[in-house]
């Protein structure tokens, strides 16, 4: 049906016909390949739109239908491309770490305008793919950022972030704020911690399942236990007028505004995100 020399176009025409069965929406079946297509070439949409009559070279050409490919057998699109947006940054993401949403996005708008002190020690807990830490040491160069996570897997994809994006994070395996001491306290902690509970499973996207790591998205107790244990010791690591702000479940705000207030000499503040869902915390020490 096509050539092996090939355009953009009659390669997004191959795409749509290979994925047809699979994504049943068109718009949503083009927007993936675009995305392939933009993500691979390191274009935007319009310069796609200007080149859909170009030929298209052979190694690329391979790497897209490898990865339309991945994408027919459940692999997220981000996956079959090898790297997510996130604050207008590329993240290099496999299945080792999970990959950024835009509610993470808005976390890290929200630290970035509220915290204005030209320098800050900051923690990120759970860092992942390192989407976090590293935005905001780029976005605030005099910030001194540590970012942990339990798994090794997750801390070496981090560290192939922080090199591409060429900033300066130190890297710390911790399962929490276990390899960390309270006399290294911090003016901001940051953790978006796996907060899916075992029973919200049925009600998610079966690419989610199969592909991003269970470690980062599941926790006991209702998707609550990792908060738990960080109200434990969260102001033995926070300087006497930091904040910790936290990403959440959407139905989880009520309960962790209850456990956060549990805290002395604290104020605790729930946010919104952009589709009005609470799925934000801040806990702002005040002694």
């Amino acid at each position: 049906m096509f050539e092996l020399e090939m355009t953009f176009e009659a390669l997004r025409e191959w795409g749509d016909w290979q994925l047809e069965p699979y994504i049943q929406d068109k718009t949503e079946r083009m927007a993936q390949i675009d995305y392939l297509l933009t993500g691979m070439m390191n274009w935007n949409y319009g310069q796609l739109q200007n080149n859909l009559n170009t030929v298209i070279e052979d190694e690329k050409r391979i790497r897209f239908m490898v990865a339309v490919r991945a994408i027919k057998g459940g692999q997220p699109v981000q996956y079959a491309l090898g790297h997510a947006p996130f604050y207008g940054r590329e993240f290099k993401v496999d299945r080792r770490v999970l990959i950024p949403r835009p509610e993470t996005e808005e976390l890290v708008d929200w630290i970035l305008k509220d915290e204005t002190a030209n320098f800050l020690n900051i923690l990120d807990i759970g860092t992942g793919s390192g989407a976090i830490a590293i935005t905001l040491k780029a976005e605030r160069p005099n910030w001194t950022v540590t970012a942990s996570d339990i798994s090794k897997d997750a801390l070496s994809v981090a560290k192939d972030n922080q090199v591409q994006q060429n900033v300066d994070v130190s890297l710390v395996e911790s399962d929490l704020l276990d390899q960390f001491v309270p006399e290294h306290q911090f003016d901001v902690i940051v953790s978006n911690p796996p907060y899916i509970a075992e029973q919200e499973k049925f009600v998610m996207d079966d690419s989610v399942l199969m592909y991003e790591p269970d470690l980062a998205l599941f926790a006991a107790d209702e998707g609550l236990a990792l908060y738990k244990r960080m109200v434990q010791s969260l102001l033995d690591y926070l300087t006497p007028k930091g904040s910790a702000y936290f990403e959440i479940g959407y139905l989880q705000g009520p309960a962790l505004v209850a456990l956060f207030k549990t805290l002395p000499d604290v104020v605790v503040e729930l946010r919104p995100d952009l589709s009005g869902h609470d799925r934000m915390i801040k806990v702002k020490r005040t002694n």
